[in-house]
């Protein structure tokens, strides 16, 4: 069972990522633009734009949690994920930058650490499968994730899993990742996955809402054989 809180849910923030490797929109900024303007009730969402650059990225997210002040209690980072069918909620992120193909400052980084001499890894503190449970409930189809890639999404989940654990151990933060927008996949033959941003938008609301109000996940499996 999930336990929830019926305080006061304080500031959320909600981070996307800018365009990259030559796509013209990114479906995680589109809706956390969205998540902004219209947030669901009761919460209190600021969106910020990251780019998809290797360090630069975490110096954008540090000054948004430090901005956001002493009532921030939720931060979740949002990216894409082509070739997913779902929203999916990260559960780990790991202490190594290895990047398949250059980020949009041309940065490459292989085998290297996010954080020198950081942990191997950090768990996501969301109430994931709570998470995952009130996405599919508000008719959106939402997974738990075994993996965040090695790419600058989870360069910034293991970067914001550090600065949290570090500095503001009161916040509460992790990492989904959005699949393709259908206008990203119309031309493709065939057509990878993909998810409208109003219904990520819709499932994300619904996400957000128990990350914010859930303080004890609920039990019940969510895990991958490979």
């Amino acid at each position: 069972m999930s336990s929830v809180s019926s305080t006061s849910s304080g500031k959320v923030l909600v981070t996307g990522f800018a365009p990259f490797d030559g796509a013209e929109v990114n479906p995680s900024w589109q809706a956390a633009e969205l998540l902004a303007a219209e947030p669901p009730a009761g919460l209190d969402i600021s969106a910020v734009q990251l780019s998809c650059v290797f360090g630069t990225a975490l110096d954008e997210l540090r000054t948004a949690v430090h901005a956001a002040g002493d009532d921030l209690r939720l931060v979740v980072c949002l990216g894409q994920a082509g070739g997913r069918t779902d929203l999916t909620v990260e559960r780990v992120a790991i202490n190594v930058d290895d990047a398949r193909i250059p980020d949009n400052a041309g940065r490459q980084p292989v085998d290297e650490p996010v954080v020198p001499g950081g942990p191997a890894a950090y768990f996501s503190t969301l109430p994931i499968k709570a998470c995952v449970a009130a996405a599919r409930a508000a008719g959106v189809p939402a997974s738990v994730s075994q993996t965040a890639g090695t790419f600058v999404c989870n360069h910034v989940f293991y970067g914001l899993a550090h600065l949290l654990a570090t500095e503001h151990p009161r916040v509460r933060g992790g990492f989904v990742h959005v699949p393709y927008s259908p206008e990203q996949v119309a031309a493709r033959h065939p057509a990878p996955p993909s998810l409208s941003v109003p219904d990520a938008v819709r499932g994300l609301g619904a996400l957000l809402t128990a990350a914010a109000r859930t303080t004890t996940d609920i039990r019940e499996p969510g895990g991958a054989t490979h």
